[in-house]
């Protein structure tokens, strides 16, 4: 009974847009209390699906880390097929403006077509780059939900190195980065339900209206946008391609954890306040649940994770397993003591867990099952953490810490 009402809110859902609101006040069944979280025994990072230890960095690159993948590619946030017919791919860049933010850096506004023989798509993917700065030049990516055909990236006309939207790039100018915004909408709706008019119709088989039930839902197609836009800057002279960041927050953190995980080109991941789905622990079932998520967003995963519904432990994966899969490149996990929804304890404890694979690796890991101190982060290690003050957004102590890992691992080790 209980799966069949859920099943029924889901197809409801799906037919309407999703409901902004804050989550903590309607929903009484929500575990926030550290007491009240069950017991669970997370699924071993080091030991094949055969049982077998890993414990050389070549039978986790090549046996157990690609059976990881393919768990959470089947189970998890869906595949992406093959298509039938070859989609193109033509990158141009529409404008420049050399003289953006008085001067501080160029702007390109690029777009990106895709097109076979059954349709059309396009994103639009913008590059600022520092001007006077030694080039090629590292460069931080976000998965954005602003709009990049809107206004919000225009100079903020009254703050002075921000963006409309608040973004402080001109911070990231002056520390030698570039930036790039990719849109979360281009290719996918927020809470797309029929995927007609998205990425995904350019991939189905003759006859075919939607996703199998293993196959990519919205934060895939998400994370496919960031690697096309990835593609791109390999021939843009002015990035550094082997020194690119891949960020974003919330939903968008979502989205980078499983997009750094299957995009090697991507040298850094940034997640913040990602949550469920993101980088904290389903078995937790703390602040947002998969049942929660797919109730509210039915097709963000693929529907292959609706079985596991009350049912985590059965999954054969957990998210330590996935922030494991960035290693070695440097991760970073940010949390904030208000969000308890994103379950900051269990995007630590996440992060802490994938640490194993970090140090089998020759890399440094979180040392500690304990939490820092709120606002002290953890920079100089290739997994990262902070928890700060407030709530879920992405303030300027975060956007500081985010600098400081990237100058750690870019610029200042040798």
């Amino acid at each position: 009974m209980k799966h069949a009402i859920l099943w029924a809110t889901i197809l409801l859902l799906g037919c309407a847009p999703a409901l902004a609101r804050e989550p903590k006040e309607y929903d009484s069944d929500v575990i926030y209390e550290e007491s009240k979280i069950p017991h669970y025994d997370l699924p071993p990072l080091l030991v094949t699906a055969e049982g077998k230890p890993v414990t050389s960095a070549e039978q986790w690159r090549t046996v157990r880390r690609p059976q990881i993948l393919s768990l959470f590619s089947n189970l998890v946030y869906g595949r992406v097929p093959e298509p039938e017919s070859p989609i193109k791919v033509e990158f141009e860049v529409k404008k420049t403006d050399p003289k953006f933010m008085g001067g501080k850096a160029t702007r390109k506004d690029v777009l990106i077509r895709f097109s076979n023989d059954k349709g059309k798509a396009e994103m639009l993917v913008l590059v600022f780059v520092p001007n006077g700065k030694a080039k090629p030049i590292p460069a931080f990516m976000k998965h954005s939900f602003n709009n990049t055909h809107g206004r919000d990236f225009d100079a903020h006309p009254v703050h002075r190195g921000r963006l409309r939207n608040g973004w402080p790039l001109g911070q990231f100018f002056e520390r030698g980065y570039a930036f790039v915004a990719v849109h979360q909408q281009d290719l996918v709706g927020h809470n797309e339900t029929s995927f007609l008019d998205s990425i995904h119709r350019l991939f189905y088989k003759k006859g075919q209206s939607f996703p199998k039930a293993r196959e990519w839902g919205v934060l895939a197609a998400m994370a496919w946008g960031a690697t096309r836009a990835m593609d791109y800057l390999e021939t843009d002279s002015d990035i550094d391609q082997s020194r690119v960041a891949i960020m974003g927050h919330s939903k968008c953190g979502k989205a980078t954890l499983w997009t750094a995980a299957q995009d090697e080109r991507f040298a850094m991941a940034i997640s913040a306040q990602s949550g469920c789905a993101g980088a904290a622990l389903w078995r937790r079932r703390s602040g947002e649940t998969l049942e929660k998520m797919v109730t509210r967003f039915p097709y963000w995963l693929c529907r292959n994770a609706w079985k596991f519904v009350g049912h985590e432990d059965d999954l054969p994966v957990d998210q330590h397993m996935l922030l494991a899969c960035i290693a070695p490149r440097p991760v970073y996990v940010h949390s904030a003591t208000q969000d308890t929804w994103a379950d900051g304890r269990g995007e630590y404890v996440s992060a802490y867990h994938a640490s194993e694979v970090y140090r089998l690796l020759g890399k440094k890991g979180l040392t500690s099952e304990s939490l820092p101190p709120v606002g002290q982060a953890i920079i100089e290690s290739d997994v990262g953490y902070h928890m700060r003050q407030g709530g879920h957004s992405v303030d300027q102590y975060d956007w500081d810490r985010f600098l400081d890992f990237a100058d750690y691992h870019f610029k200042n080790k040798k």
